[in-house]
């Protein structure tokens, strides 16, 4: 039951910092927000997430 909450909530999006089911694909980029660069992973995703 407390699992079910936590994920039906919201709260494990917030937890895990993962996106949640509508903002993995915007308008300008249909496509998978995938990380190319091992190295500067950080900075793409900040990137990526900044392009809502």
């Amino acid at each position: 039951m407390a699992g079910w909450l936590f994920v039906s909530t919201g709260l494990a999006y917030d937890v895990f910092g993962s996106p949640r089911p509508n903002e993995y694909f915007t308008e300008d980029r249909q496509d998978a927000p995938l990380i190319t660069d091992r190295f500067n992973a950080l900075e793409q995703v900040k990137k990526l997430s900044a392009q809502k």
